[in-house]
């Protein structure tokens, strides 16, 4: 069997895709920067091979997939060409992939993630499945009857998938450097949704969602309206969250999950409704939900004397406000710290107002420096730009951590889609904190 190499392994999706290549007892190897990020662990508790950029690792008879990151320029890449060899786009690979199994492919602005996590927890107690999670978490199953994956919208990509179910979560202006506006995002997901070949889960409280039209039938999930499935009765506890589901009007159960907020529910919804299409018992459903563990960087919670710190992958402005709420809910007497890194300009002057207003939400706001991507020019943005709109927001860098030690009962958020993850093991070097 031919080896496959993958040009950027350590991007989340590439990541994924070579665990699940792994376990399916296909050979595979990788090159990419050697800077260190939290998506190789799994491939190094694999032994999953990954090499540094050059051409020496490009050789005849492999199956070469590229991050869409890297184009013709890459050295691996002209190499490959060089040598008359076809390299695939990883958004290309994973669509003839998918073509392999039951595919469901989870589309959304946001939510995607943590949507596609939970939808493979629960399929995976019912038949054997396979799956590919954005924060870089990929399992593979040799004889999967279905396939979970997450499906971007950036630079169109989901448009290389023809999935037999689509669950859209919902739809927002994101990728500002791409989509023109909120209008070329629907765009976007309509012509998604032409591809998708049985069905499609959609939020119905999602207005853009609402106008989508296909040749598939379309089923709709809300708290809002009447829907084919809705939830209402939401109740939480220190435990989670519980809600009724009823379909088409008809009582269906009562369903609890360990996270809060709306958007949580939202999601388990989503995935209540395409279980229930693909006749999964409801009992199954119920405790599948209730053992949900999370993903990676969403709202993920450590202890620190008597503080919490919360790792969370939030960097648009509705996904902050949802991690907010999500905080006071479970900690209601605790006051609520944001530590925000926007990520790239073109982000963080296209929401600059909407930043400001949804972290003004926390009782206190630390703001790291902008986060900027590679392909972007020089501007002159600066955070200050943003803390200027935020009264009593502070700047915060890796050097002075110890500021938040004041907040000696707080919820910590660290919130962006960067490295502010270097920021929060900063603060626990401070807090003298065990690895």
């Amino acid at each position: 069997m031919n080896t496959h190499h993958l040009i950027g392994i350590k991007g989340s999706g590439m990541s994924a895709l070579a665990q699940i290549l792994h376990d399916m007892k296909i050979p595979v190897q990788g090159s990419d920067v050697e800077k260190p990020f939290f998506t190789q662990l799994p491939l190094e508790e694999r032994g999953i091979p990954i090499y540094p950029f050059q051409e020496e690792n490009i050789k005849e008879g492999q199956v070469l997939i590229s991050s869409a990151a890297y184009g013709e320029n890459h050295e691996e890449v002209k190499r490959a060409k060089e040598l008359g060899m076809t390299v695939m786009e990883y958004p290309v690979f994973l669509g003839e992939f998918a073509n392999r199994f039951t595919s469901i492919a989870v589309a959304g602005s946001h939510g995607k993630t943590s949507t596609t996590g939970l939808l493979a927890h629960v399929l995976r107690a019912y038949k054997p499945t396979s799956y590919l999670i954005g924060d870089g978490t990929g399992k593979g199953e040799e004889n999967s009857a279905f396939f979970a994956f997450e499906a971007c919208e950036y630079r169109r990509h989901f448009l290389e998938y023809q999935p037999d179910y689509a669950i859209m979560t919902n739809i927002d202006f994101d990728h500002p450097d791409y989509f023109k506006d909120v209008d070329d995002v629907v765009d976007a997901f309509q012509e998604m949704a032409q591809g998708v070949k049985k069905g499609i889960v959609a939020c119905g409280d999602d207005e853009h969602l609402q106008s989508l039209h296909a040749s598939v039938p379309i089923m709709y999930y809300g708290i809002d309206g009447k829907y084919d499935f809705n939830a209402d009765n939401i109740q939480t506890s220190e435990a989670g969250t519980s809600f009724d589901v009823h379909i088409r009007g008809d009582r269906y159960g009562t369903f609890s999950i360990p996270g809060f907020g709306r958007h949580n529910v939202l999601n388990a919804l989503g995935v209540i409704a395409l279980c229930h299409y693909e006749e999964m018992p409801a009992e199954i459903i119920k405790k599948q939900l209730e053992s949900f563990g999370g993903v990676k960087r969403r709202f993920s919670e450590k202890k620190v004397d008597n503080q919490i710190l919360i790792d969370d992958y939030a960097h648009h402005p509705t996904e902050i406000k949802a991690t907010i709420e999500s905080a006071r809910q479970k900690y209601s007497t605790r006051e609520v710290i944001a530590v925000f890194q926007p990520h790239t300009f073109s982000r963080t002057q296209a929401f600059l107002d909407d930043f400001a207003e949804c972290l003004k939400q926390a009782d206190h706001v630390y703001l790291c420096s902008i986060f900027g991507s590679a392909r972007e020019q020089n501007t002159e943005l600066t955070i200050e730009d943003l803390q200027r709109k935020i009264p009593g927001a502070s700047l915060i860098s890796e050097e002075d951590m110890d500021q938040l030690s004041k907040h000696k009962d707080g919820v910590i958020l660290f919130m962006g889609a960067g490295d502010i993850q270097k920021f929060q093991k900063a603060y626990e070097n401070v807090a003298n904190v065990p690895e």
